[in-house]
């Protein structure tokens, strides 16, 4: 399914002009092999499986949109200016012509911008996919967010929550792309700002089955909880804190890992006894640590 185009899309950039003389003024058809590839495509991977879906569906409808091009006078070819995946789809179809609209583009800048707004508004991207295109967008139209939204016909508040999720560590945001996590999960992942506490949550949705609320409620109880009172500046001096090992710091991370959950392991003077504290923050959490542990 292509996705809706949305405000002023391409004509934002590139306003319809005349056709030249020896070509009609709507769309036409011309042989596939008359097509260069646009050399600014700002995608270079595309999903095998879903372009198999849309030359299933161009084969049994033929092509819904016709594909944006420039007319190059000299070689009297036509290069691409947005509708790659549809091109390429229609060629895994066996089709030989397609449908083209022939538009004016005057610098490689314009052409790039082209191609994003196509990827934007006419591909189910991931969100990862969609906020970096946001961000490529705006620096090479050099719009603003405003400009933005009324390019795209998005919101505000829509656009800035998309970027907002270029703020979750690289580990996450490669788990949003790859859908191992929801779009909903990532944001309530960005409710929590110590680092550790959303590798903890993070570790957690992998692990089990929790839905959007669970995690925006366990979430919020993280981030509001009272942060830890310091030592007095008396008790601190009479015992002051014991650096970690490496070895003891290995451990620790370890068992994170293995539980989900933040641990804390502390030595006494003899290195060979102390303490491990294992924190927890509801009782679905205290459940969910000691069913891992009774495994």
């Amino acid at each position: 399914m292509t996705r809706q185009a949305l405000g002023k899309g391409l004509d934002f950039l590139l306003p319809k002009t005349p056709q030249p003389p020896d070509q009609p003024p709507k769309p036409f058809k011309v042989p596939l092999d008359k097509i260069r590839p646009n050399h600014m495509q700002p995608r270079k991977n595309f999903d095998p499986e879903k372009l198999s879906e849309l030359a299933a569906s161009i084969r049994e409808h033929g092509l819904a949109q016709p594909i944006v091009v420039t007319f190059d006078e000299e070689s009297k070819t036509y290069e691409l200016v947005a509708g790659e995946r549809r091109l390429r789809a229609a060629e895994l179809a066996g089709v030989k012509e397609v449908d083209i609209v022939v538009r004016q583009v005057d610098s490689d800048k314009k052409r790039l911008s082209l191609a994003l707004i196509e990827n934007l508004q006419r591909e189910d991207l991931n969100p990862i996919e969609e906020a970096n295109g946001y961000l490529r967008l705006m620096k090479e139209a050099q719009i603003n967010q405003a400009q933005l939204t009324q390019t795209l016909g998005k919101s505000k508040s829509a656009i800035s929550n998309t970027l907002r999720l270029l703020e979750l560590p690289e580990e996450m945001q490669k788990a949003l792309q790859f859908g191992r996590i929801t779009e909903g999960h990532a944001r309530a992942l960005l409710m929590v700002e110590n680092p550790l506490e959303k590798q903890r949550l993070f570790s957690i949705v992998l692990g089990q089955k929790m839905s959007v609320r669970e995690l925006e409620d366990l979430a919020r109880r993280i981030q509001n909880a009272p942060a830890p009172m310091p030592p007095t500046t008396r008790r601190a001096a009479r015992t002051p804190a014991r650096e970690k090992t490496p070895e003891i710091k290995d451990m620790e991370t370890h068992l994170q890992h293995i539980l989900g959950t933040k641990v804390d392991i502390k030595t006494r003077k003899d290195p060979a006894t102390g303490t491990i504290t294992i924190h927890f923050y509801s009782n679905a959490d205290f459940d969910r640590i000691l069913d891992i542990i009774n495994k």
